[in-house]
This record gives structure tokens, sequence and C-alpha cells, in this order.
């Protein structure tokens, strides 16, 4: 995995690590000792166990079976699988195609009660139109070489989108000036976006923020796209991965950063001009 600093992740990984040095040292067993049973080169037990390198589910079978503890080996697997999950490659991700991807995240979108969201590169999956979402996924999936499954994507990211008109749920959104003049698609896409858009910050249940160009001189950098829901999860994207952070002093990070960039950004009638300006710039 590559280096990503989220203490989530790590904490995860070392958690699964320190079971199995557990389970050796119950075993009285040297990590020599240990390799030489499951059949491998003693640096990959130290790697292991230092969690240098996640254990497949194989590794930790053997691990367990060498040390006489294989009642213990579903529970680690399933820890080890917990800490996989909190760093997903999109190349592991959209295997099969970017369909399932969207349908996946259906559910989470339909129980979260508060979502905020900082867009920093594209409008945000919510609000995308189907002829912008087309060109952005398009995109990703010749970029990725995934299968082309992209109007069936669509599909499912219109329907999650359905989640704006249903009650019970609060959408604060952050879009840097940068994401209304970063064209996708057509001009004429660009623009239904744009137009979408408007329309999209007259919702009761939505705000939108727009950073403008002029607030960088105020504090706080850009930051890569981030979604959080409900203060329990962050979804960070990366160019090669999805990072989902939970642990709690790193989602209160991802909070701080949101509520001070939110100080940087216009709303109501100067956020509705920024966008207008951006639209007319097409035309």
């Amino acid at each position: 995995m590559p280096t990503y600093q989220s203490s989530s992740v790590e904490a995860a990984r070392k958690a699964v690590a320190a079971k199995l040095r557990e389970v050796r040292l119950d075993a009285g067993l040297t990590g020599h000792e240990l390799a030489v049973r499951c059949g491998w080169n003693k640096s990959k037990s130290s790697r292991i166990e230092n969690a240098r390198t996640p254990p497949s589910d194989a590794d930790v079978r053997a691990w367990c079976a060498a040390c006489d503890a294989d009642g213990q080996a579903a529970d680690i697997i399933a820890a080890s699988r917990s800490a996989d999950s909190m760093y997903l490659e999109w190349k592991r991700l959209q295997r099969t195609g970017l369909r399932r991807l969207q349908e996946s995240r259906i559910p989470l979108y339909e129980r979260t009660k508060l979502h905020r969201g900082y867009a920093s590169h594209v409008v945000p999956g919510l609000f995308q139109t189907p002829a912008y979402a087309s060109a952005l996924l398009s995109v990703i999936r010749r970029f990725h070489g995934t299968p082309d499954d992209t109007a069936e994507a669509v599909d499912a990211r219109m329907a999650r989108a359905r989640v704006l008109q249903e009650a019970g749920h609060r959408f604060t959104l952050l879009i840097e000036e940068s994401v209304l003049r970063y064209q996708i698609g057509d001009a004429e896409t660009m623009a239904g976006q744009l137009g979408h858009l408007l329309s999209v910050m007259s919702l009761p249940a939505v705000s939108v923020g727009i950073i403008p160009f002029t607030a960088r001189s105020r504090g706080m950098w850009t930051l890569e796209g981030f979604n959080i829901f409900d203060d329990e999860r962050v979804h960070v994207e990366l160019l090669t991965a999805q990072v989902t952070v939970t642990a709690p002093g790193e989602v209160a990070m991802y909070v701080k950063a949101f509520s001070e960039l939110r100080d940087l950004a216009v709303y109501g009638t100067p956020a509705r001009a920024v966008v207008t300006a951006a639209l007319n710039s097409l035309r």
C-alpha cells in the first residue's frame, strides 16, 4: 500500500499485526521458528508482524496453524479485511466497471443525516447532470482501464442523487471556484451543469458555498476532495485509491478543515453570482 498518513489505516493494520505477534508469543515460537513452520522466509514474518506487509487470508491461516491457534484465524482475517477496506485502490473497486461502485455507495448516502463535502477538482457527484457525469466517468474509465459500463454508472449516480429530495437529510457542500471554470465535456455540457448547480442551490436541504479565487489570501490551502458523513467517517479521494477515515481524532481534523474552508466561502446571492459568471464565460 502506498504511503498515506492516515491514523485510521495505520492503527487498524498495527492491531492485526499485534494480534498475530500475540498468537506467536502464546505459542512460544520465535519469528524464525514460525517462518520455518509456514515455509516462508523469516523476513516475511517480520514484515507482517511489524505491519509493513498486510497479511493475506492464507498468511493468517498459515500463521495460526503454525501456532496451533486455528480457532483465532477467522477473527484475525475479519480484522485484516476491515483494515484493507480503509484503503481501497480504484483498480480493485472498479475491476468490473463503474456501476457497482456507484450503487454500493447509495446505502451510505441514504442513512447519512448530515453530509458535508469539499470539492476542489470536479462538481460533487450529488450535483452532477447526466451529461457531465458521463463525460467525467468516461475519462475515469479510460484512465483506469476499466470495463465500459459508463451509461449504467451514470444511471446509478443519478439514482444516488435522489437523496437530495428526501426528508431527514442536510447537505453542506463547498466548491472551489476553479471547479466552475474547469470544463468537463463540451461547452454545452458544462453550461448545463452550471445551470443545474444554480437550481440545486435553491433546494431547502442544501447549502452551497463557493470559495472564490480571492479567498486564498485569507488562509487554508486547497485540499484533496473529501466527504464527511455524520461525524463518523470521511472519504478522501486520491488518484489511486479511496481512503476511509474513521478514527475520531482524524475525523475531527477534517471537520476542522471543513469549518475553516467554510469561512472562506460566499453564499446566497454572491455564490450564485460566481456560478453565473462562470456560466456566462461559456457563451
